[in-house]
């Protein structure tokens, strides 16, 4: 049982720092991919929109050439049969049909039709409602409807084959018709563009299929590129990792001896006058706190350090976890009478839980140390324990300053102070409560917040049994 725990402590630890990898990974894939389909889609935007330019600029020029070639030959027509008028010419098929042309009118000054074809005559009066609109000497853009029908002769005799519904987009110029100077009429000529539209359509399906095949090769190099980049930031971690493992396993001894120098020189130096002694005790008292202080972060640093190599031996065994709150009681007591602080206990007298002894009595330190740090003089501090639903349940409450909720969120990452000036008046470094979530996370437990500035903090913590 204790072996199968410890493979599960272990297993925790690494996926919590895979989990890290792995989203900074995904981070930079998602960055990566973002940006080449960024440039993809500017690229078929500029594509599309240059060459949807181009074909309607050029069916542009080809209908404007021809409505000026049919409007000159009308004019040359009139001049050369000395005709003051377009009656003359009703019966005369003097304009050619041009590549998609789709219809030509001739209207005189009247706004009367006086010749003119179009490909499917049951659009002849949407054509002349078109062209009886005020525009001239310009090109218009229109779409007309064409209703269904089932084949057969119309009523001029006129042969139509069965054709569904459907839309036609015609571009219509205009020319005016001048005779010795005089406005005589109008010529319109209306070409089917729908072809283009059609190849904009499978041009656009073009270039999102394309866009698709090139979205699943720029996923796939991204996660290439992403790979690549995270070896350069996992050696580094792993080498930050290990200096701090050995500075701070190195900087254990000579804190201690420090400590013990100090411990010795209080005893052997003996005062000549009582203000000496008053001013050697101070900074006697300064100094031990200072060093305890630094000894407590190179211990937290070292605590961390290991966590994340996974060279800590975790211990997994049943035991009476009522005495290990006592003893932690105990042991911040002294802090909480200075502050005149009520620190209370709730718990059974016997609870028995599993897993590391060391840790979870860490645990409580950590939690009730926090606690009172930051719960001003004449405040409380409650711990409570219980056992609900197979699993060890800590409650740590204060009556403290409290934790504003955009802070909440980050509070377990390391390094990470709410309130920084406060903090190291009061000797915290931010790495309390990162061993705290550590020690929880290898458990298989969970760790919760609750706090309103002003009024105090509650931490919950949930450990199976």
């Amino acid at each position: 049982m204790n072996t199968k725990l410890l493979s599960f402590f272990r297993a925790v630890t690494n996926r919590s720092e895979k989990d890290v990898f792995k989203s900074t990974q995904g981070r930079l894939t998602r960055m990566y991919s973002g940006l080449l389909m960024l440039f993809l889609i500017l690229f078929i935007v500029i594509v599309y929109s240059v060459l949807y330019v181009i074909i309607l600029k050029n069916q542009e020029h080809e209908l404007d050439s021809l409505v000026n070639q049919e409007a000159s030959f009308i004019e040359n027509y009139l001049m050369k049969n000395e005709q003051r008028d377009l009656h003359g010419i009703q019966n005369q098929e003097i304009v050619f049909a041009g590549v998609n042309q789709y219809f030509y009118y001739v209207v005189n000054a009247n706004g009367e039709l006086i010749l003119g074809n179009e490909a499917d005559r049951r659009l002849r009066p949407d054509l002349l409602n078109l062209v009886k609109s005020s525009f001239q000497n310009e090109i218009r853009k229109v779409t007309l409807h064409v209703e269904s029908n089932l084949g057969g002769r119309g009523n001029k005799g006129e042969f139509h084959p069965h054709e569904d519904a459907h839309d036609i987009r015609l571009m219509v110029a205009s020319h005016s018709i001048y005779n010795n100077g005089q406005f005589i009429g109008q010529l319109y000529i209306g070409k089917d563009i729908s072809f283009a539209y059609q190849l904009f359509h499978l041009l656009l399906m073009i270039l999102v299929a394309l866009g698709i095949v090139f979205f699943g090769v720029a996923t796939f190099m991204s996660v290439v590129m992403s790979k690549r980049a995270m070896i350069p930031i996992s050696g580094a971690f792993s080498r930050q990792r290990e200096f701090v493992a050995d500075a701070s396993h190195e900087l254990r001894t000579p804190l201690s001896v420090l400590l013990s120098s100090i411990d010795a020189m209080e005893m052997t130096i003996e005062p000549v006058k009582e203000e000496e002694g008053d001013f050697v005790g101070r900074l006697l008292s300064n100094m031990r706190q200072e060093v305890k202080r630094m000894t407590n972060l190179v211990s937290d640093l070292l605590t961390l350090a290991r966590s994340d190599s996974n060279t800590i031996e975790t211990k997994t065994e049943s035991f009476d976890f009522r005495a290990q709150a006592d003893k932690a009681m105990e042991s911040v007591n002294p802090l909480a009478a200075s502050k005149q602080i009520s620190l209370n206990l709730q718990a059974p007298a016997t609870l028995m839980a599993t897993g590391d002894p060391q840790r979870l009595s860490q645990l409580l330190y950590i939690l009730l140390d926090n606690a009172i740090k930051y719960t001003p003089n004449g405040g409380e501090v409650q711990l409570s324990l219980s056992e609900e639903a197979r699993q060890l349940c800590i409650k740590v409450q204060d009556t403290g300053i409290g934790i504003k909720q955009e802070d909440q969120n980050h509070i377990f990452e390391r390094f990470y102070r709410a309130d920084k000036s406060r903090s190291r008046q009061m000797g915290g470094h931010g790495l309390g409560l990162s061993i705290a979530k550590w020690i929880v996370d290898t458990h298989g437990g969970t760790i919760q917040l609750s706090s309103e500035v002003g009024k105090g903090s509650t931490f919950v913590i949930r450990i199976p049994q």
